[in-house]
């Protein structure tokens, strides 16, 4: 799965969960589209009064109706026998509860959602509801194709879909064309897509090593792992560091990497004179880029690397073939929980990123919302988004939510089967669930929390009970857990290096962007298998020419502007 994706599914995992206030869960009339609009009111006192109609959001169509929309999965993706993408407890409650039946018209595999889209797109052959990167969003509402949403959520909008909407000042300002809500904002979460180390702890005890602090170590370390026999197998098969061909994203996540040597790829930061700059081109990037390199040479890195997607990376680690990943605060719902299940005595431990010298490490985040909910221009039923949104907060974050049936249970991750999963975050991410869970175990006393809070409380009280099947749960919301070391450190000490740049592509972007990209993920990956490393100089000249040098001017004046 590419790393856009799995960043969805990222999102999908740290929003899913937020602990808001009640939520808006009227039933009662049926309701088939968009209300009439009244007419104006009469001045003549003994005309009948005109009212404006009051809609039900969650009322059910009566007869049902089809959505047609286009979904992806990935290897994390599983499902119960007999459920499928097309059948599954979330389509199934769209029909019992809202009656709206759902058509996939195609499902692929999340590295092949775009290049279809695209197609899609480029034939006019759009769904009622999709989903779609920033650089399709702008070329799709310049083009006037997509339903204005802003009169649906003001009328069809729970109120605690309309606080999900609104929480999120930066992403709801990406999500609005020409001042109309184009699509539901994505998550806008900070804290959430953070990279954290991972570390195998039974390893560092086996082999007498002590706990990360500097990069040094990470690299003493690697060097263990890979030669010393961690696994007890009497060979030298297993490796330092994971790595993946999309080189960042949720899993695995060498920006965490690249961070130790205040490098940060794919964001823009400011330099000195208080310009921004994209992270991809600065000198610290060839540093990091050249120990990337030196690791690899020694063998800590696997050699298939470059040919291998996120999926099959996880095989290695959870195999007990890889000691250390960078990755997102997820990691141990996957892959890590599978490294566990397979071995009794795997065990795994969440830091902070470490620094090659006395700065500490800043973790880079990224909130440049590129994933985007929308209703094709003409849609039957343009208000059934806001509806199947409402559901979703109803099921996943209010105080009736009912996370054993719809989030997760028993390895099943249902939320992913769901639509507009994306669409939810705060500025902290998941750090107030996790405060209130710990406090929560503290006092033995979970009638605070809400259900969603509830969930992890009753997972971690059954993994101190001795059930590894909930070891992910605990090593996300518990102590020493993942948003432990996040509020800890990035937090407490302020270590987040945020994306300067959040607004809606620019029209250098639009053009030019995925040429960049491409140029970067190909120049880094080749100095990684070992391309002399002076060649990432002529990749920065190169990068300016061929549309960076534009997109850098017209960032900086999006910044000065918005300034």
């Amino acid at each position: 799965m590419n790393r856009k994706r799995r960043n969805t599914c990222a999102i999908a995992v740290i929003a899913t969960a937020l602990a808001l206030t009640t939520a808006c869960s009227n039933t009662g009339t049926t309701n088939n589209g968009p209300a009439a609009q009244p007419p104006a009111a009469e001045t003549n006192t003994n005309s009948p009064s005109t009212e404006t109609p009051v809609i039900d959001p969650n009322a059910k169509y009566d007869p049902p109706i089809e959505i047609s929309t286009v979904r992806y999965t990935d290897s994390s993706f599983r499902f119960p026998d007999g459920d499928s993408i097309d059948n599954n407890v979330w389509t199934r409650a769209y029909e019992s509860e809202l009656g709206i039946q759902v058509k996939n018209l195609w499902v692929v595999n999340g590295d092949q959602y775009n290049q279809k889209m695209n197609l899609s797109i480029a034939s006019k052959e759009l769904p009622d509801l999709f989903m779609v990167d920033a650089k399709q969003f702008r070329e799709l509402a310049e083009a006037g194709q997509l339903e204005d949403l802003t009169p649906l959520v003001e009328q069809y909008g729970s109120e605690l879909t309309k606080e999900m909407i609104e929480r999120g000042t930066n992403a709801k300002s990406a999500a609005t064309y020409d001042g109309k809500l184009l699509a539901i904002p994505p998550a806008e979460d900070y804290y959430g897509g953070a990279p954290l180390l991972w570390v195998r702890t039974d390893w560092l005890d086996k082999l007498n090593l002590p706990e990360p602090k500097t990069m040094d170590d990470l690299l003493t370390i690697a060097e263990a792992f890979t030669t010393g026999d961690p696994d007890g197998d009497g060979q030298n098969n297993s490796y330092g560091l994971a790595a993946s061909k999309d080189l960042i994203g949720g899993y695995p996540d060498l920006s965490g990497f690249m961070n130790g040597y205040h490098a940060y790829m794919n964001i823009w930061i400011k330099d000195e004179s208080g310009k921004l700059v994209n992270g991809s081109v600065q000198p610290e990037m060839k540093t990091a880029l050249g120990k990337l390199q030196e690791m690899y040479k020694s063998g800590q890195i696997d050699k298939e690397f470059g040919v291998k997607d996120g999926g099959k990376a996880a095989e290695l680690q959870t195999a007990g073939k890889v000691g250390m990943s960078f990755g997102a605060m997820w990691n141990p719902l996957w892959p890590l929980q599978d490294s566990v299940t397979n071995d009794p005595n795997a065990e795994w431990g969440a830091f902070p990123i470490p620094s090659a010298d006395g700065t500490p490490a800043s973790a880079q985040s990224k909130a440049d919302f590129n994933s985007f909910w929308v209703v094709k221009k003409g849609a039957a039923h343009p208000e059934a988004i806001i509806k199947l949104f409402n559901l979703y907060n109803d099921k996943i974050v209010s105080e009736q939510a009912d996370p054993a049936n719809f989030h997760s249970k028993d390895g099943f991750e249902y939320f992913k089967y769901a639509l507009l999963s994306n669409g939810f975050g705060t500025p902290q991410g998941l750090l107030s669930v996790h405060k209130n869970v710990i406090a929560a175990v503290a006092a033995e006393d979970p009638s605070g929390l809400v259900p969603e809070e509830k969930s992890y409380y009753d997972n971690i009280q059954l993994y101190l009970g001795g059930d590894r099947a909930q070891w992910g749960t605990n090593k996300v919301f518990g102590e020493n857990g993942s948003w432990a070391v996040i509020g800890a450190n990035y937090a407490d000490q302020n270590l987040l290096k945020k994306s300067e740049f959040y607004g809606a592509p620019t029209p250098g972007m639009t053009e030019k962007q995925a040429i960049l990209d491409k140029l970067v993920l190909e120049t880094f990956t080749k100095i990684i298998l070992g391309a002399p490393i002076d060649s990432f100089d002529s990749f920065v000249s190169d990068w300016h020419k061929l549309g960076g040098e534009q997109i850098t001017n017209e960032v900086n004046e999006w910044y000065a502007d918005k300034s």
